[in-house]
């Protein structure tokens, strides 16, 4: 995924997160990725409704759509039989089915309508999964944790491993994500990234400070899928 950071901007993500598990032997992966799903049923059941609505209207008015028909093209006063009048509403919601699936083609459209807990559920949802993949029981006492940022959802979560998550509450991460949010909404993605290091850093120093035999389990870089 390319035109969210520059190489210069993953550099300073892997030194922070280098700098941040010097003090602790949790293990920080940060993953970005343009968006967490592609939600074509959403797309889907918005074209469905409009085409539904199309269809409902027209046979609540139906003299006035008849007509507005007659007149656009040139009927004079047209008797319309059953068959025609069903394979009308039947041509207008496969036209409003396929002009609403073709708006949606637009992003900024698409993930507008997209309802609020449905993006946050499924950014979890992803979140988990590379989690899982990426980090979950991969360290030998299980001291992952994952800072992941979905861009298009407008979505962040942190998922920490089970050792980490008996010893740390959610305000501690309520924190860092504010930290991250506060520069991401001026676009300053790589700060954002760097700042909820920073403060997951903080915060595995005081639970899971650093041991003598400590190594490195998990890469530093940035992921971008």
């Amino acid at each position: 995924m390319a035109g969210y950071l520059s190489d210069d901007d993953h550099v300073r993500i892997s030194a922070a997160v280098s700098a941040a598990e010097a003090h602790t032997s949790g293990e920080i992966v940060t993953i970005l990725t343009r968006r967490s799903d592609g939600y074509a049923d959403v797309a889907l059941a918005w074209s469905v409704l409009v085409a539904f609505t199309a269809i409902v209207v027209l046979s609540l008015f139906p003299d006035f759509y008849l007509g507005l028909l007659d007149r656009v093209t040139g009927s004079w006063a047209n008797e319309w039989t059953p068959g025609e009048i069903f394979a009308l509403a039947a041509g207008v919601g496969i036209i409003k089915f396929v002009a609403m699936l073709l708006l949606q083609l637009w992003q900024p459209l698409k993930f507008w309508l997209i309802p609020s807990p449905i993006k946050s559920a499924r950014t979890r949802a992803r979140a988990l999964t590379c989690f899982k993949v990426g980090a979950e029981r991969r360290t030998q006492i299980r001291t992952g944790i994952l800072i992941y940022l979905s861009m298009s959802e407008h979505r962040a979560e942190i998922v920490a491993d089970e050792t980490i998550a008996q010893l740390v509450g959610s305000t501690d991460w309520e924190q860092a994500m504010a930290a991250m949010l506060a520069h991401i909404r001026d676009g300053r993605i790589a700060d954002g990234m760097i700042a909820a290091v920073e403060k997951v850093g903080e915060v595995l120093a005081l639970h899971c400070p650093r041991s003598d035999d400590d190594v490195n389990e998990l890469p530093d870089r940035l992921i971008e899928v």
